[in-house]
């Protein structure tokens, strides 16, 4: 009996040691990919679907062979739209998971939030959302709008389309609408808005209660001079905010709202009748009609099992990181972040809508730039673009602490605030 139990605790004892070798020989042939978005919370809203998409692109890129010879696999964690809790995530994908790489943030706090720890550990973050700029690390690639991809042309268009001479910078109250409105401020002075003629507004994430601020902005809209308003509210305060607007007879005719922060997902599933009329500005719509976009609605509808799904822009960016880091990897033969980030500069992709994304040496994309106008069925039509693409800058032209700075992680400067004045670095 005694020899029949040795056996026994023999027999455990090497299946243990096959499964512990076996799940060490698959760890060993597998890239790890991060993805770090809110799958609850406020922000779940806009995120969850980014998260999907990382996810159907590692399934994508698993059947064309993997990278390397390897497998990809992803490790999923939620945020839950807390911002501290974004750099703890992110702490243990890189030192507990091992991840190579991670996709995800949507706002500019839970990236800054996100930014000491990837950069000290070296980790590699591909962030696809519009941003304020003023920002510029080794450790990140922005593939989302800069304030000179989104902000600026949006207000341009407003000036010399719609004649608007009045206007309300509304947004949620943190880092990404503070910093853009700081920008587009000094931008409309410098264009000969009187300050009298701006009104800026922030709300908390999440606002719901929106009848006196919305009372505020149609009373600062009957003086007799063009107003719109420039958005950059983000998340589930949207919903209210637009059916107030609808509550309070303003049509996007007596007062235009472009939106920087709200696309189809956003639109998908609410009453669209408060909007139609109201603008977005992006770099990609859903229903702009290319063979790429046309083949990435169909991959996204047989991924996610329903052909209702929309795609959006912060998609596309996400698309597009995701593709150039693969180009990247294989580039490198290896998952290294320092020879992938060399690997990305100058790296190029077909975008969604048509023509070439390019990885700068700043870390940000040339993109198109479209307005779209919101319709009855949720979609955004396009009715302005740039003839081509724009490359996104790191540091606002508008700022005086900014306007010197460059961002170039190529050598000689290597430096993401490099002043052109003093031919230095700034220390961080």
């Amino acid at each position: 009996m005694v020899i029949q139990s040795l056996k026994k605790i023999a027999v455990a004892a090497a299946i243990t040691a096959a499964t512990l070798t076996t799940s060490m020989v698959w760890a060993a042939d597998t890239i790890k990919v991060g993805v770090l978005h809110s799958l609850s919370g406020t922000m779940a809203i806009s995120e969850t679907t980014l998260k999907d998409t990382v996810l159907m692109m590692i399934e994508e890129q698993n059947k064309k062979g993997g990278l390397l010879g390897k497998k990809l696999e992803a490790v999923v964690v939620d945020p839950a739209s807390n911002w501290p809790l974004f750099a703890e995530k992110t702490r243990e994908l890189i030192e507990k998971e091992k991840v190579d790489v991670i996709f995800g943030c949507w706002t500019s706090v839970s990236r800054k939030s996100v930014l000491p720890v990837i950069e000290e550990l070296n980790g590699l973050l591909f962030y696809p959302v519009q941003y304020e700029g003023e920002e510029s690390s080794k450790n990140v690639f922005y593939t989302g709008a800069a304030p000179n991809q989104q902000a600026i042309p949006a207000v341009d268009y407003l000036m010399n389309d719609l004649e608007v001479k009045r206007w309300v910078l509304a947004g949620t109250d943190y880092v990404y609408p503070r910093t853009t409105n700081k920008i587009l401020e000094a931008y409309l002075l410098a264009k000969g808005v009187k300050k009298e003629d701006i009104m800026i507004n922030y709300t908390p994430f999440g606002h719901s209660d929106w009848q006196s601020i919305v009372s505020e902005i149609k009373k600062f809209g009957s003086q007799g001079k063009k107003t719109a308003v420039v958005s950059t509210i983000n998340g589930d305060a949207n919903v209210p905010f637009y059916k107030e607007l609808g509550n309070q007879n303003i049509s996007s005719e007596d007062i235009p709202v472009v939106a920087f922060s709200v696309g189809e997902e956003e639109l998908s599933g609410i009453d669209t009748k408060p909007l139609v009329g109201h603008l977005a500005a992006w770099n990609y719509f859903m229903s702009v009609e290319t063979p790429e976009n046309e083949a990435f609605i169909k991959k996204w509808h047989s991924f996610i099992k329903s052909d209702k799904r929309v795609t959006n822009d912060p998609m596309e960016a996400t698309y597009i990181g995701f593709t150039m880091w693969a180009k990247a990897v294989e580039k490198a033969k290896s998952v290294k972040t320092d020879a992938v980030e060399q690997a990305m500069i100058g790296m190029t992709v077909p975008n969604l809508t048509g023509g070439m994304a390019i990885m700068n040496k700043n870390h940000h994309l040339s993109k198109p730039v479209l307005i779209g106008e919101i319709q009855d069925d949720g979609q955004i039509e396009t009715v302005w673009s740039t003839d081509g693409t724009v490359a996104g800058d790191a540091w606002s032209d508008f700022l005086p602490g900014s306007k010197d700075l460059i961002s170039d992680w190529t050598a000689p400067i290597k430096c993401g605030n490099y002043n052109t004045k003093t031919k230095k670095c700034l220390a961080k």
